[in-house]
Parts: C-alpha cells; structure tokens; sequence
C-alpha cells in the first residue's frame, strides 16, 4: 500500500533544475517481513525513470513511522515514509507521477506469492500552482541556509502526526546563520547570544498582507545546546505568522524575546520590520527559521515553496570538506565553514535556494 503524503509543487532551484520534493507513505500489509530493494520515479507515462534509488540510497531516504534509524526492511503492518527529491531539467517538471515499488519476501509461496514483487504504486498529480515570488526577509552578506529543501535535513524529516494525517510544514523551510567574513559562526563565548554578531538582526515582511498570529515573551534559549521541556506550540519560539496571500501563509520563527513590533490585523508591507533574529523556542543557536505553508497553523500544514525575486548566491558550504565531518557541526565548534572550493559567485532571480547555499541579500 502507498501513498504520497502530499502532490509536489514544482520549483526552480539554484542548481538550474526543477524540484519536485515530497514523501511517499509505504506500509506493508503482509503477515511477513519484507525489504524494499528498490524505488523508481517515472512521469506519468511510464517512461523513463526520473528518479531511481536502491540500496544504502532508498534506505538513507526510509524511516519506520516513529523511528529515526534508516532501514530498507519493513516488518508486517509496518508504515514507512521515503523522502524523495525528484529534479527535472527547468520548466520541465511532468504533470503525472507514478512510483514502481521492487520488494523481497522472507516467506514467498509460489506461484502466489514469488520470492520479489514489482509494483506500480501510488499515481499522483503533480500541482500545477505556481511557488510564490517574495523578498528575502534578511538584509546583508553571508546568509547561510543551513537546513533547507531538498535533502534529509531536519526540516524535511519534521512529518507532524496531527489529528489523524500526516503534516509536512517544514518541507521548504530554511534555517538563516549569517556567516563572519572568515566564515565562522560566532566568536568567544558559544553559549553568549552577544558573540553570535547577527543576534537581533532585523527580520523582514517577505510580502505585503496581514498578520493573522503573533507570539511573543517566550525566553531565549542558551546556545551551544538543545533545550528540554519545551511544549509543542512552544518549538516555534517567538513568532510571527503573515498571510501572503494565494493560499500561502509565511512563518517567521525564534525571534528575539520582545522584539516582535506587530500584532494580528496589521497589515505589513514588504520590507517592514516584523522583528528581530532571536534564539527563543526549540533551537541550539541564534537563527531565523522562515517557510511558507498552506495553513495559518504552523504546525497542521503543507510546507509550500517560494522563490526570493533576487540575490547572489556567494558560495555553497561543503561537508566533505568539514574537519567534523558536517558544516553545520563545524561551525557549532567554532570553526570556519567547509566552503565548495573555486565557486562562482552570481546573481539569481526566481529560484529558490538549496540547502548549503550561502546567499546576499539586497540593503543593510
């Protein structure tokens, strides 16, 4: 049995492909263990595969429901979620989707059941909306997303179980750093909020439309660790949710306890200041977390993408090149960011960005 927990979105990227980025449901109704050995993506039509993952890949990609460790065996009246990310060449993306399923039993019974079966599973049509043009909601050089679409970033794996569906809201959402011109995170103190120098940076409206929810008085937390105790509309922090119009709704998280200069019925304009980059809520470091969604709720709803009107993509961390093994990992330590060595710095208009990427924004 499959499903897609939700149709995909079409969106260009800063790698000049279109991206396609959702979750298929599988669950195993057989009395038996099964492996899935492997997962291919085709348009519609049958044709040639668009995405194809086996192995360690497809297991990578696979976790049980309510577990966290990668695995490719479901047991009997298990669920699994795949996270898939299909890219096309630009404007390219197909209009239909099917998903052939290639499963090993422990029990076959031939010729009723055969050692491995192959299924075409799951159709779904692609959404034919359009991702939504906004203005970055930070000013300046060296923003870095460090946990955005379209890898298995926690943003992409955070699936809420919420009155009886399944909630991808973070699916495109990013998670700002502003990197130092060394390329560090912070200096001295990693647990001050004071050595993090983007810490009360202002945050931007990313379009005209009104407030429809605000939080605010939420503490900070200390960097350097994960908070405990924390309840689940709390995880936001200080926050701010904008109706942006089109069905899109825009989540700025984690600002700055008593920062947040709006309440519910104003309406902003783009650019104006909503508040400031804070470390309240659920987070180990100071940053802005931003994404859209399809529900005032941030929690009960589909994350949906965007594209920023234009910026210049700077560079791209790297985590091959990390002496930690992870950027991220790396600049919690105090050290520079693994940087993609000779990139080409460039201006880009209507995309969205990738995770890793390192991004100016127009203004101070």
């Amino acid at each position: 049995l499959s499903r897609a927990v939700a149709a995909p979105v079409p969106v260009p990227a800063t790698d000049g492909r279109t991206h396609l980025a959702y979750e298929l449901l599988l669950t195993n109704a057989m009395d038996q263990d099964i492996t899935v050995d492997s997962l291919q993506v085709r348009a519609g039509d049958a044709g040639e595969p668009l995405l194809t993952l086996s192995g360690t890949d497809l297991a990578e990609r696979t976790r049980i429901l309510g577990t966290t460790a990668p695995t490719g065996r479901l047991g009997p009246a298990q669920s699994a979620l795949v996270w898939l990310d299909v890219s096309t060449d630009k404007d390219a993306a197909p209009s239909e989707l099917d998903h052939q399923v290639q499963v090993t039993l422990t029990k076959p019974m031939p010729p009723l059941l055969p050692p491995q079966l192959t299924e075409t599973v799951a159709p779904v049509t692609v959404q034919s909306r359009t991702p939504v043009v906004i203005a970055p909601p930070l000013r300046g050089p060296q923003w870095w997303d460090a946990n955005g679409c379209c890898g298995m970033t926690p943003h992409r794996m955070a699936i809420n179980p919420i009155d009886g569906a399944l909630w991808g809201d973070e699916r495109y959402a990013i998670d700002y750093v502003q990197l130092l011109p060394d390329g560090r995170l912070f200096t001295g103190d990693v647990a001050d909020t004071a050595s993090y120098a983007y810490f009360g940076a202002d945050v931007h409206a990313v379009a005209d439309g009104p407030v429809v929810a605000v939080l605010d008085g939420l503490p900070e937390q200390v960097p350097g660790k994960s908070p405990t105790g924390l309840r689940l509309d709390q995880y936001g922090g200080n926050h701010v949710v904008q109706d942006i119009g089109g069905g899109n709704y825009a989540f700025y998280a984690h600002l700055k306890t008593g920062s947040v200069a709006v309440k519910p019925g104003d309406r902003l304009s783009t650019g104006q200041v909503l508040g400031s980059l804070g470390n309240s809520g659920n987070t180990d470091a100071p940053h802005l977390h931003f994404h859209v969604m399809d529900s005032p709720d941030p929690l009960k709803a589909d994350g949906l993408p965007f594209v920023f009107d234009s910026f210049r993509l700077t560079g791209r961390t790297d985590d091959r090149l990390g002496p930690d093994g992870d950027a991220i990992d790396t600049t919690q330590a105090g050290k520079p960011a693994p940087m993609v060595p000779d990139f080409t710095a460039r201006d880009e208009t209507q995309v969205t960005p990738l995770v890793s990427d390192v991004m100016d924004y127009p203004g101070e």
